[in-house]
């Protein structure tokens, strides 16, 4: 592996943890609670995080989301269109993750780093310079599109776990 790919599977790496330790021992009523009414909880945050992973890794890797073709939509059962990746939602979106537990949030999450760091080994220093996505000026390389995706899911990760440590002195 190449310093980049190691660097990337490290990175990757402590998102996972990150969202095991925003998510490890809490009970669905945890995971739904909201700082305010409009606020994201602990489980839409994780969702979402690994919605856009997964939707992100998949679409440079030519490959399906784990979302649909491994059966977690199904699992969770969300009311949204099966596409969605948290992007845009709202207050009541939100809300729809109430009862959402933290075995399918770690599983679906496990699942996609597994996925990710299996796509990110097979990547060598020329992979990065791709380009992956002609709408934006510049155009996005791979390189910047799983930065981006680690950046991302780092910051909601942290939010989760803010609001993890509120919940928890609120006990």
């Amino acid at each position: 592996m190449s310093i980049a790919t190691n660097v990337l599977t490290d990175a990757f790496g402590r998102v996972r943890d990150s969202v095991h330790h925003a998510v490890s021992g809490l009970g669905a009523d945890q995971l739904a609670h909201r700082l305010d009414p409009d606020a994201n909880s602990i489980g839409w945050l994780v969702w979402h995080l690994t919605r856009i992973q997964d939707d992100h890794v998949a679409g440079v890797a030519g490959s399906e989301q784990l979302w649909t073709s491994a059966g977690w939509a199904d699992r969770f059962g969300l009311p949204f269109n099966v596409a969605s990746t948290g992007y845009g939602h709202r207050s009541a979106d939100v809300a729809a993750l109430a009862g959402v537990t933290a075995e399918q949030l770690l599983g679906y999450h496990d699942a996609v780093h597994a996925r990710t760091v299996e796509y990110v080994g097979t990547l060598d220093d020329a992979d990065f310079d791709r380009i992956v996505d002609t709408s934006w000026d510049p155009p996005v390389t791979l390189a910047v599109r799983l930065v981006s995706v680690i950046a991302d899911d780092l910051q909601h990760a942290g939010q989760a776990a803010f609001v993890r440590g509120i919940v928890e002195r609120r006990r």
